[in-house]
């Protein structure tokens, strides 16, 4: 009996794979408790929730093969789920590029599906430099930071795209916080920093938060590059690269 449900599915999306049309599903389970999540529906099972049936994402998929470039599989988090490579095998099998967005927390099924083929980019959020400071971060006292270092080496060694991302929040992260993370991503190809958006936080506490303004996070993301090769700011353009001296 199949244990993977999809909680969410978007028909199209332009902004989770920037520069594709793809299709997006959500996958439920997280092992994670970030505080600024949105995604608080996707992270423990309720029975009675709308499912979405592979077989309908695989036939919207058939009908729109000439108008999508591929598929995102998000979260929740995906390499939780024991069934996560026959699905991305279902949709590569189906003729599209897959995207799968993770965590980091769980290097051997990232391993697994890196070594298949079955995954063409890969997302991986990075919550906060990499010492005690994460727990706070991930919502979890006993987050492995072992196997977050252990994923991170996984995309450095693998030929294929991926990007890392860091959801700037003020509770959570200071901007000196920032500019550490960015230390210990060092040499990584794009780092991603997203800005907090408080509304519907999984400690509603944080929604009386207020985001750090763009023009500081721009200032960060140029800060970075400095340590990571190219630094984007979530729906603004990269930071030019510093010239290598």
């Amino acid at each position: 009996m199949s244990t993977l449900r999809i909680r969410g599915f978007l028909p199209n999306t332009l902004i989770d794979w920037p520069g594709r049309l793809a299709a997006e599903v959500f996958l439920e389970g997280c092992n994670l408790r970030c505080p600024y999540c949105h995604a608080g529906y996707l992270l423990t099972s309720a029975p009675e929730a709308e499912t979405f049936e592979l077989e309908h994402v695989l036939g919207h998929l058939k009908e729109e093969a000439g108008w999508l470039d591929g598929v995102v599989v998000s979260g929740g988090e995906p390499t939780i789920q024991p069934e996560l490579p026959g699905l991305l095998r279902a949709f590569k099998e189906a003729g599209f590029a897959v995207k799968v967005d993770t965590n980091g927390t769980q290097p051997e099924m990232l391993a697994t599906v890196l070594r298949a083929k079955l995954v063409d980019c890969v997302a991986m959020d990075v919550k906060a430099p990499l010492d005690e400071r994460y727990a706070r971060a991930a919502g979890r006292p006993d987050v492995n930071l072992r196997a977050i270092r252990r994923s991170l080496a996984l995309l450095r060694e693998w030929a294929g795209d991926y990007e890392l991302r860091t959801t700037v929040c003020p509770s959570v992260l200071s901007p000196e916080n920032v500019l550490e993370l960015a230390v210990d991503l060092m040499g990584a190809p794009h780092l991603v920093l997203q800005p907090f958006k408080p509304g519907h936080c999984l400690d509603p506490e944080l929604n009386a938060v207020a985001p750090y303004p763009e023009e500081l996070l721009l200032q960060l993301a140029e800060r970075c590059q400095e340590f990571v090769e190219t630094v984007t700011v979530r729906g603004r353009e990269p930071v030019p690269a510093r010239p290598k001296v």
